[in-house]
C-alpha cells in the first residue's frame, strides 16, 4: 500500500511560484496496476519522482508499505562514468541483492551487447533507457512505477517489457503514466486524474478518461 499525505509540490520560477500538485491525500491498494493521466505540466513525473522519493515534496510526506521502484526506464541515476555492469553491481549493492544475478539479468534483457560494459556515458538515451528497464525487473519490488517506458525501443524489446510487466502484475502493483489510453488499458484497472494540482482516482479506465476529456473541454 502507499499512502500520500497532504502532498503539495511547488517549483519556483522567473514568472513566480508554480503549483503542481496541492494538498494531495490518497491511498493507493497494494498489488494494483493504476494508471496516471493528466495534460503535460500536471505533474505526473513529477508524482512519481515523488513517490520513489527521488524528489521531496514541498510538503506533506508519501508513506511507503513495501519496496517501490525508482522510475522504470529513468536513467538519469545512473553514473555516466561507471559501466552498465557496474552500475548495476552498485544498485544491487544498495537493495541487498543478489550482485550477479542482477547483473546477468540486467544484461540479458538490456540486449546491448558489448556496450555493456562500457561507460554509461557513451550510451544512447535508448540503450540507457533498457539498461535501466532491464535493472528494474531484475530487482523485485512491491510497487513499480513505470514513466511512458513501453514506447522503448523496438518491436521485439517492447513485447519483452509488456510480458515482463505481465508477469510482474501478478504479485505486485503499478503506478503507470502514459499518453496512450490503449497501453494503460491493458495494464490497468484504475486510473489517477491529475488536475489543477489536485488528483482524483477513479474505480475504472472509462470514469477516468471520461472526467479527464470533460475537464480539458471545459
Amino acid at each position: 500500500m502507499l499512502e500520500l499525505r497532504h502532498v503539495t509540490k511547488i517549483y519556483q520560477t522567473s514568472s513566480g511560484p508554480n503549483v503542481v500538485l496541492r494538498d494531495v491525500s490518497l491511498t493507493l491498494p497494494a498489488r494494483e496496476s493504476i494508471g496516471v493521466v493528466g495534460k503535460n505540466g500536471a505533474g505526473k513525473s513529477t508524482l512519481l519522482r515523488i513517490v520513489s522519493h527521488a524528489e521531496a515534496p514541498t510538503a506533506g510526506e508519501v508513506i511507503h508499505h513495501g519496496r517501490v521502484s525508482w522510475p522504470i526506464g529513468f536513467a538519469g541515476g545512473f553514473n555516466g562514468s561507471l559501466t552498465g555492469e557496474e552500475n548495476c553491481r552498485f544498485v544491487a549493492r544498495i537493495y541487498q541483492q543478489d550482485i550477479e544475478y542482477v547483473i546477468e539479468q540486467t544484461r540479458e534483457f538490456a540486449d546491448i551487447g558489448r556496450y555493456f560494459y562500457e561507460p554509461i556515458r557513451t550510451y544512447s538515451s535508448g540503450m540507457r533507457a533498457r539498461v535501466a528497464f532491464g535493472l528494474s525487473m531484475a530487482i523485485d519490488f512491491d510497487l513499480y512505477l513505470v514513466d511512458e517506458v513501453t514506447a522503448v525501443g523496438d518491436k521485439t524489446f517492447r513485447k519483452k517489457c509488456r510480458d515482463a510487466f505481465a508477469a510482474r502484475r501478478e504479485r505486485a502493483g503499478l503506478l503507470m503514466v502514459s499518453h496512450d489510453v490503449a497501453t494503460l488499458a491493458e495494464y490497468c484497472k484504475r486510473c489517477l486524474v491529475l488536475h489543477d494540482g489536485g488528483a482524483t482516482l477513479y474505480d475504472s479506465l472509462e470514469e477516468a478518461t471520461e472526467a479527464y476529456e470533460a475537464r480539458e473541454a471545459a
